[in-house]
């Protein structure tokens, strides 16, 4: 592949430095994707390559033949030694491939519904791992999507891809800029909503999720749930602490209440 030579103070891999570190506005709302299992994703889901830095110097056979794939997608692609790669890569040893892809967007009038359909709202979620491990999680019980209100994290945060295991490119992020916004909406689409809390509330087993569509929400861990959450009809739920600690991780606390609607809904 003739491709061009850039170097580290190239425009386009200040850009990924930028990104790496969260320290920009990044109005394109682009995503470092590294390595070969980022690329098998990007490539498989049909995400839009922005820019493809290619180092062939420490690329192996595999590499080569995503990186000949890659190309033809992406806007633009650019040669980089191997100094410039390990000065932006965050592996130990990068495979050569690095792309700056755009994060799908989701508009929350065009998301297919169902009878079944589950949904997890995040209010004033802080901490880009656990935003990214939620969205796995998401994936993982094949929930609809991720409401966000309050955000308080870039999506576009690397921490945010690694820990949703690339799933931002496949799990829909719908946000509302006000929790009212977002009640609104699950209301008009017909969702029973449920609280994550541990005042005045069930345990989260003595609810039949197979009536309506579902939508829990979660605060931070450090605020809780916002008020505005506690409208009328609202209901509240609440995971048995059985030891000396008063709650979950809310990533876990996520996976334990979504995966048994799932398996609710599902009859498993």
């Amino acid at each position: 592949m003739n491709l061009p030579q850039i170097g580290l103070h190239h425009a386009q891999v200040q850009r990924v430095l930028s990104i790496q570190k969260n320290s920009a506005p990044n109005p394109l709302r682009l995503l470092v994707a590294e390595g070969l299992w980022a690329h098998d994703l990007v490539l498989r889901t049909g995400t839009p390559i922005h820019t493809f830095l290619w180092c062939p110097e420490v690329a192996g056979e595999d590499a080569h033949w995503r990186a000949a794939q890659t190309l033809e997608r992406a806007h633009a692609s650019y040669r980089i030694s191997a100094k410039t790669l390990a000065r932006i890569s965050e592996r130990d040893k990068p495979d050569g491939l690095l792309s700056l892809v755009e994060l799908p967007a989701a508009e929350p009038d065009q998301l297919e519904l169902d009878d079944a359909s589950l949904v997890l709202v995040a209010d004033s979620m802080e901490i880009p791992g656990n935003l990214g491990t939620l969205i796995r999680t998401l994936d993982a019980c094949g929930a609809d999507c991720l409401i966000l209100t309050n955000r308080r994290t870039r999506l576009t945060h690397p921490k945010v891809f690694r820990a949703s295991q690339g799933m931002i490119l496949t799990v829909p992020v719908l946000e509302f800029e006000l929790p009212a916004d977002a009640l609104a909406w699950l209301r008009r689409n017909r969702f029973e909503i449920f609280l994550a809390d541990t005042q005045d509330a069930q345990n989260y087993r003595s609810f039949d999720y197979t009536k309506k569509r579902t939508a829990f929400v979660l605060g931070s861990e450090k605020y809780g749930i916002p008020r505005e959450w506690y409208a009328e009809g609202v209901q509240r739920v609440f995971v048995p602490m059985l030891g000396s600690v008063d709650s979950l991780n809310v990533s876990i606390a996520a996976a334990v209440l979504l995966f048994e609607a799932r398996a609710q809904k599902q009859g498993w």
